[in-house]
């Protein structure tokens, strides 16, 4: 650990905290339909598409219209999206020849990509075609974070509102959240990319010779534009199969912090639209500082480990951390933070193999998605999986003083603990219950290149990524298998929209309540009291939760490094 890669670590977090008010007041306008400064261009379009799709903006919609709307847009998805990458082989813009992806490893990608989870069983630039990789998956990558956000939204018009029977149009978000939000950046993040030297071209892939005299072929593509959205959206899938460690898809050390910079962003901002919504700033502040307490306590034990490296390295007169697994030109410290960010944020893009970290630093991102994409999360995704640990301390608060609990002036009562925990359990019900499946089923432990704790950390990790819409892998998992890829997105799928159904049905429950007084004996929930509960909730209920599974896996493999076994 040096002094210049935690200055790393703390510009990172200075920039976010600064940006985070200023992206938060854009956020909040574009949702309020307020004017911003690309309303004089952006406004005609946005009208026409509500012509053009029959939307009328004023009109808005009770929770449970809301939520269907959001599914079926997802059914529509489901269905273009299969027919794209089956019949990629006759379709045009397809100059490596690709051949129409299998019907299970079809039905596996598209969940992923619809439910913003981005997990991967193929190499991108050996499978998909130009087509799809723009048409299929960069469109997905659009309407899945758009999706998150405007969920996140939705709920918070429940703190915000009183007396109210609805919480928004969809369509009408959705539109807003792509046109004036997703789209621009994009725009402005691709060139950039493409200035750092990364690809953006509809020309056919390049045959180069190596020094060796060697015969190589280089990929390419459209990769920038997918990579803006992918990043920025928390999508995470790679236009490579390497992902976020390939030279194409990050060229140099200043695109791999802006990228960082870009998972985190959204997230963050939305705090700040909370508490902007509910009329109270103090509120989103406080939010973020818990995300901010479990992200920095995941930083500092992913970053010790990996420079400590393990006794093995050690022993052999290796000092230097472990580097295994990790791109020089990141070094250890920009691979552990990005490890961190990127599994804190629920976007599963990677700069180095997870698989090659040491126990305890692999453990960190395993964590930070068993606990439910919290810190920060995906766009959207994060602000509402907080707000449920947010209901839930809320409720033991009010237990422990006696008093009905109270949030932003909204009494939480029976329905919205018992949505909030249902919630909360779907997660490891799936990460857990489908760990236990394949662990124990013969084809599925085929799949396993490790025996032993790290074997099954591969297992627990897939399974926990899938279900936490995280998407990156640990590696060392032969993913693209009946088994898994159908395990997969049953896991991926129920992750996602057991999640949103109950926390829409607490947006809609909490709309229709009236707003009640702060008094004297109203817990404060805008201070540093309220922060150190509710970060101590959420690692209560993760500890019961998944220490048992940690315990067999990476903790009992870091024993092990001690003792000089390795796996």
């Amino acid at each position: 650990m040096t002094l210049i890669g935690w200055t790393q670590i703390v510009l990172f977090g200075a920039i976010i905290v600064a940006l985070t008010p200023l992206l938060g007041a854009y956020l909040t306008r574009v949702f309020n339909g307020q004017t911003t400064p690309l309303s004089f261009a952006l406004r005609p379009v946005e009208a026409g598409l509500y012509r053009l799709a029959g939307v009328d903006p004023e009109r808005e919609q009770h929770w449970l219209t809301y939520t269907v709307a959001m599914l079926l847009f997802h059914a529509a998805g489901f269905v273009l999206l299969y027919a794209l990458l089956r019949l990629q082989s006759v379709l045009p813009l397809n100059p490596a020849d690709q051949s129409a992806v299998a019907p299970d490893l079809t039905f596996n990608t598209v969940v992923s990509f619809l439910t913003n989870t981005n997990w991967q069983n193929y190499g991108g630039e050996s499978t998909m075609s130009y087509l799809s990789q723009m048409l299929g998956l960069t469109v997905q990558n659009f309407l899945s974070a758009a999706t998150g956000i405007v969920l996140a939204v939705a709920l918070i018009r429940g703190f915000a509102r009183a007396s109210a029977n609805t919480v928004g149009n969809f369509w009408v978000d959705v539109t807003r959240c792509t046109l004036y939000v997703l789209l621009p950046l994009s725009v402005v993040f691709t060139l950039f990319l493409v200035w750092q030297g990364m690809p953006q071209t509809l020309g056919a892939y390049v045959d180069a010779t190596t020094l060796e005299g060697g015969k190589q072929t280089l990929a390419l593509g459209p990769v920038a534009s997918q990579v803006a959205i992918k990043m920025l959206g928390t999508n995470g899938g790679g236009f490579f199969n390497a992902n976020a460690a390939h030279p194409f898809e990050n060229p140099t050390a200043l695109s791999n912090f802006v990228q960082m910079l870009s998972i985190f962003a959204l997230g963050a901002a939305l705090t700040n639209v909370f508490g902007r919504m509910v009329g109270d700033q103090r509120q989103g502040w406080a939010i973020l500082a818990a995300m901010g307490v479990l992200f920095i306590a995941g930083v500092a034990v992913c970053y010790w480990a990996e420079a400590n490296g393990t006794q093995i390295l050690q022993s052999l007169g290796l000092t230097g951390g472990n580097m295994e697994g990790k791109e020089v030109r990141f070094g250890i410290v920009a691979s552990a933070l990005f490890a961190v960010i990127t599994t804190a944020a629920s976007c599963g893009a990677v700069n180095a193999m997870h698989d090659s970290f040491t126990a305890l630093g692999g453990m960190i991102p395993l964590i930070n998605m068993e606990l439910g994409e919290i810190v920060i999360g995906g766009v959207g995704a994060g602000l509402y999986g907080m707000l449920l640990f947010v209901i839930i301390t809320i409720f033991l608060a009010g237990l422990m003083v006696g008093r009905t609990p109270e949030y932003v002036g909204k009494k939480i009562e029976a329905r919205e603990v018992k949505m909030a925990m249902l919630a909360i359990l779907v997660l490891p019900l799936f990460m857990l219950g489908f760990t236990a499946i394949a662990v124990v089923y013969p084809p599925a432990v085929a799949s396993m290149a490790n025996s032993g704790p790290h074997g099954f950390s591969e297992v627990l990790y897939a399974f926990t990524s899938q279900a936490a819409n995280n998407g990156s892998a640990f590696g060392g998992l032969t993913g693209n298998t009946p088994f898994y890829n159908l395990a997969g997105a049953a896991t991926m799928f129920f992750g996602r929209f057991w999640m949103i159904v109950p926390a829409m049905a607490i947006a809609g429950s909490l709309a229709g309540k009236k707003k009640v007084a702060a008094t004297s004996g109203t817990f404060p929930t805008g201070g540093p009291l309220f922060v150190g509960l509710l970060v101590g909730v959420i690692l209560i209920v993760g500890g019961l939760t998944f220490f048992p599974a940690l315990a067999v896996g990476p903790i009992v493999e870091h024993l092990a490094m001690l003792h000089g076994a390795a796996y």
